[in-house]
């Protein structure tokens, strides 16, 4: 079993926010350095050290999340999120200690799961945002069996834009993965159930079992 992290880095979704995760840290107890990083179109400043202009690329936003993972760490990415966290534990696994990934594509394929496609509309309300998000497309399911972390995979079972059936793909893929389906969740419950979330992040994070492993199916709770 791992030990608990001394680090909990948070990674927010596409709209890149880094107060996005600060209603589930501030609701864990667990004593542990926190980093709440954001995306530099949203804020330049974002603690990712890139500017507004500068992440060209996914490799950018991995390089930015990687310097942190120096000590025990946990990654807990939401969304676009945890394409970006599981970048960065297949570059850095040797401090990291837990994963938590929450309504992610997770970089799997899910056209064929028939999600609500997010991106015109973000596009048209958000100029900033690179034009090389809008269009890219990860494949990293053949990728994934190195990671060893301890996975905990957090859904909602309103969630159009990351059904259910794409965590269960990601669960699969992910060796000793567990899932937890929280009912009335959408692609926003980090915020919208906000002490559940920290809930289980923090049992996940001390040890304690949350979910069900690998393709059992997920749990409600």
């Amino acid at each position: 079993m791992p030990a608990a992290p001394s680090r909990l880095i948070f990674l927010p979704g596409v709209g890149g926010d880094p107060a996005f995760w600060q209603p589930v840290s501030a609701a864990m107890p667990l004593q542990a350095a926190r980093v709440l990083l954001g995306w530099p179109w949203r804020d330049a400043d974002a603690g990712t050290g890139l500017r507004s202009d500068a992440a060209g690329g996914m490799q950018d936003l991995v390089d930015a999340v990687t310097p942190h993972i120096d000590r025990p760490c946990a990654l807990i990415a939401q969304s676009l999120g945890g394409v970006v966290a599981l970048l960065a534990a297949l570059e850095r696994p040797r401090h990291l200690t837990h994963l938590v990934l929450v309504a992610t594509s997770g970089g799997v394929p899910m056209d064929d799961l028939h999600p609500h496609d997010w991106r015109p509309d973000f596009v048209r309300a958000n100029p900033a945002f690179p034009p090389w998000m809008a269009q890219a497309r990860w494949d990293l399911s053949a990728r994934l069996a190195p990671v060893r972390a301890p996975a905990l995979l957090l859904w909602g079972d309103r969630d159009p834009i990351s059904p259910v059936a794409v965590g269960r793909r990601l669960c699969g893929l992910l060796p000793g993965a567990r899932m937890h389906v929280l009912p009335g969740g959408a692609h926003d419950l980090a915020r919208t159930h906000a002490g559940a979330v920290a809930a289980h992040i923090h049992r996940h994070l001390l040890g304690g079992a949350s979910g069900d492993a690998g393709q059992g199916g997920p749990q409600n709770a």
